[in-house]
């Protein structure tokens, strides 16, 4: 099921040119979920975690875990619960997921919730707010997308954790297109000097990388 259009991604995307580049900067980046230490992550005061789906935690469009993330979702339900660890993604649990189905077969194959919403990200914190109840601050945004994922969670105050894709087999060309011009975009902002937003837990930023299993 690939992603529709998303306008509101755009828009934003001229926002973070123009008036505010340091949205599109996270505050950490690793090669993929299982690089980050959630019992860290949690001791330091965080919360809840926001994971994406696609090349995050999933192939892309697919409903199964991804075997290099199995194992870091496994620690991030040890250390936060089931119940302060969700998911987020522009595919399922959104209007491109007639029926919630794919969702659904994600709660399943995850044991995770899928936040469902009428708006993708960078939109859509809402249903953040209603399913978490507490400060954005004490939230950690993890996803691949420089434009989707990393604004959304900067928008809004939180942690964000960049990934690498985990492949690109089974991505749609635009995805792929857009991939290419975000690490573009994200190059030109680092020759700039451009930084990632404040955040409170930015000095122990270090704390949470471990080497992958």
């Amino acid at each position: 099921m690939p992603q529709s259009w998303n306008p509101a991604a755009v828009r934003v995307a001229a926002r973070v040119l123009f008036r505010q580049p340091a949205l599109a900067v996270p505050h950490l980046e690793v090669r993929d979920v299982g690089c980050l230490d959630f019992a860290a992550l949690r001791a330091a005061g965080c919360e809840a975690v926001i994971f994406d789906k696609d090349n995050t935690l999933t192939a892309p469009y697919a409903a199964a875990v991804h075997p290099r993330a199995a194992a870091a979702v496994r620690r991030c339900v040890d250390a936060f619960g089931a119940g302060r660890t969700a998911v987020l993604s522009n595919s399922a649990g959104t209007p491109d997921d007639p029926g919630y189905r794919q969702a659904d077969a994600l709660e399943r194959s995850l044991g995770l919730p899928v936040l469902r919403r009428r708006e993708k990200k960078p939109r859509g914190f809402e249903s953040v707010r209603a399913h978490f109840g507490c400060d954005p601050a004490a939230l950690v945004v993890i996803g691949d997308r420089y434009l989707t994922d990393v604004v959304f969670g900067n928008l809004h105050g939180t942690l964000t954790v960049r990934t690498q894709q985990l492949t690109t087999v089974g991505d749609n060309r635009v995805a792929r297109t857009m991939g290419i011009l975000e690490r573009w975009l994200l190059a030109v902002l680092r020759w700039r000097g451009v930084r990632a937003p404040p955040h409170r837990l930015l000095r122990s930023a270090g704390r949470f990388v471990v080497d992958p299993e």
